[in-house]
């Protein structure tokens, strides 16, 4: 009787054996839609979001296709994407033909994706992360996202050294700012949608840790929506006199003409103040490098002094 079961043992014994050897490589990472385990390091990555592709381009990943691909070089620029990479789609519907033609072995996405994330899982081992929800810390969350990256992609060390020279950045700044003694106003953080009104960022959002990393007060002090911003008109501004406003470039045609003849704009303090200051453009809805570029264009726009207009 015992002859009777001794090969199947066997066998057994081997095939849970082989299934071992099989995972002992084999790491997982819990995300918002399940649970990615990956027994290699992936090489062929796709990013379907521009936090994603600039977390990437942090650890050194160059992604072999990204959703939008020409308007990150528009409105986000560093880190700056490389040629040849190929462009899948817009962000909102991505194209599942192009993403499988590439054959990646990850996908980085967001919930925002979420409908698609099931096909996306039959194409390529899908990660999915959001660095904006609701009632989230956009900065602490773009920096987990980067370490779990780091660790899926075997840049854990890189991912650190990003974050201490964000940091350093952050530090560096501050003491600019404060032996100019230019820490002592509250700054209005604001994109131009009109003439009449403006996207305002909200202490909720990404653009709050640069600011409070700075030793700067927030004068919007209302929380805005999940993407941290709200949209006003300008006289919503007017009852913060001692505000400074800084304007994030890109600005129409033809605005500055328009606001120098606005009385909602001629108005206000600041602009009667020359504390009207611009930057360069800085996108609002990425992961952690936003923050060091707002901080060191903020910082060199406040050096070089204000005006009663935006340019």
């Amino acid at each position: 009787m015992f002859t009777r079961f001794r090969l199947p043992w066997r066998y057994g014994a081997a095939l849970l054996l082989s299934l071992l050897s099989a995972f002992a490589g084999a790491a997982s990472w819990q995300h918002e839609q399940g649970t990615l385990t990956l027994d290699h390091t992936p090489e062929r990555v796709i990013a379907l979001n521009w936090a994603a592709t600039e977390a990437l381009l942090l650890l050194g990943i160059t992604p072999i296709g990204v959703a939008d691909r020409d308007g990150y070089s528009v409105w986000v620029k560093e880190p700056e994407l490389p040629e040849g990479v190929a462009n899948i789609g817009t962000r909102t519907a991505p194209s599942l033909e192009a993403i499988a033609e590439l054959e990646p072995d990850l996908i980085v996405t967001s919930s925002e994706m979420a409908p698609a994330a099931e096909l996306l899982e039959r194409i390529a081992p899908t990660y999915v992360v959001s660095v904006y929800t609701q009632n989230s810390y956009p900065f602490k969350k773009a920096s987990d996202m980067l370490l779990t990256l780091g660790e899926i992609l075997d840049r854990e060390e890189r991912a650190q050294a990003v974050l201490d020279d964000i940091n350093q950045t952050l530090q560096t700044q501050r003491r600019r700012l404060e032996n100019a003694g230019l820490t002592d106003r509250p700054v209005a953080l604001v994109s131009f949608l009109d003439d009449r009104h403006v996207r305002v960022y909200a202490p909720n959002g990404i653009f709050q840790s640069a600011l409070s990393a700075l030793g700067l007060e927030n004068s919007w002090p209302h929380p805005g929506n999940y993407w941290g911003f709200s949209v006003i008109g300008l006289e919503a501004l007017a009852p913060y006199r001692d505000s400074r406003i800084v304007a994030i470039s890109p600005t129409s045609p033809g605005l500055p003409e328009t606001l120098a003849n606005s009385p909602f704009w001629t108005y206000l303090p600041p602009v009667q103040r020359n504390q009207v200051y611009q930057t360069d453009p800085v996108w609002p809805f990425g992961g952690v490098f936003p923050v060091k570029r707002l901080a060191r264009l903020l910082t060199d726009s406040l050096l070089e002094g204000g005006s009663d207009n935006v340019r």
